[in-house]
């Protein structure tokens, strides 16, 4: 977790590219060599992921998990979600296991992917996300404990024009206190696709939501609920990075988007203390 500018290690995976076209294929080359070294056909760990018009950025997310350090071998599937780029072309050129999904949305993908997955054990990450070498190994560490059936980590903006480091890390500082107290009755506001994981037997069980949806992650986890624990995983080391474009959607610089998201997260503070929603209740797949 940074306080004055965004990690090194994402700099070096930060490519410039605009355009498939642009990509060399050496680049193509140095990460399927590193992926090459930590896959396998009998993985642990699925990492799944979603993928709409992200021809560049899915390419900086694998990066970014070719350099995980994990004792198993694990699965990358990428399920490009009809896209109207070149994201299938990047997905083609990578050793991923790509997939198709027409149907619009990421529970459709995600459960497109599910299905086919070979782990024990699935990670939900986001195409448009950067991820430490340690994530992995820090998001098994604690599902793999008894009774634990999804966990979710934690997550760090990364800095531009209008959204500076610091203030974005005193954004992610009230964000992690919020998340202590969703914890308490509803640790499914929490659990986000950038960083998430559950056990597959039961995420099977469960499904994601097969339409649209926003919040099928969410959602996954309330479902499985019925089969165990969700616990949170708070070490700082392996927070996934994102870009600040969810924030722009609350406004056009910080102050806008911090205005925003205090307004919705208060209304959702004080729920926690009202027994039960509606926002309770799993919405079963259609």
């Amino acid at each position: 977790m940074k306080l004055i500018k965004n990690p090194d290690w994402i700099k070096a995976l930060d490519y410039s590219y605009e355009k498939f076209e642009e990509i060399p294929q050496a680049v193509f080359d140095g990460i399927n060599n590193e992926l090459d070294k930590i896959t396998g056909d009998k993985p642990l760990v699925t990492i799944l992921i979603a993928a709409w018009n992200e021809e560049i950025n899915i390419l900086r997310c694998i990066a970014s998990l070719s350099k995980t350090v994990f004792d198993s071998p694990i699965e990358i599937i990428v399920v490009n979600n009809n896209s109207k780029d070149r994201t299938q072309d990047t997905i083609d050129q990578l050793h991923v296991n790509g997939m198709f999904e027409k149907n619009q949305g990421c529970g459709p993908a995600r459960q497109h992917g599910q299905l086919s997955a070979k782990g024990k054990y699935v990670l939900l990450a986001d195409a448009d996300c950067f991820y430490p070498s340690c994530w992995v190994k820090e998001m098994v560490a604690v599902l793999s404990k008894p009774d634990v059936v999804c966990v979710y980590g934690r997550y760090s903006f990364i800095s531009e024009a209008g959204f500076p480091r610091w203030k974005l890390y005193m954004l992610e500082k009230m964000k992690d206190v919020i998340a202590e107290f969703r914890q308490i009755k509803r640790p499914y506001f929490n659990a986000y696709g950038l960083s998430m994981g559950y056990v597959k037997e039961f995420g099977l069980k469960v499904g994601f939501i097969n339409d649209n949806f926003w919040g099928d992650d969410g959602q996954l986890c309330l479902g499985l609920m019925e089969y165990g624990k969700v616990r949170q995983v708070r070490a700082n080391k392996a927070r996934a990075w994102t870009g600040v474009r969810t924030l722009q959607r609350n406004g056009h610089n910080f102050t806008q988007a911090l205005t925003s998201r205090i307004s919705k997260e208060a209304k959702r503070f004080f729920n926690n203390f009202n027994s039960k929603l509606p926002e309770d209740t799993y919405k079963k797949s259609s």
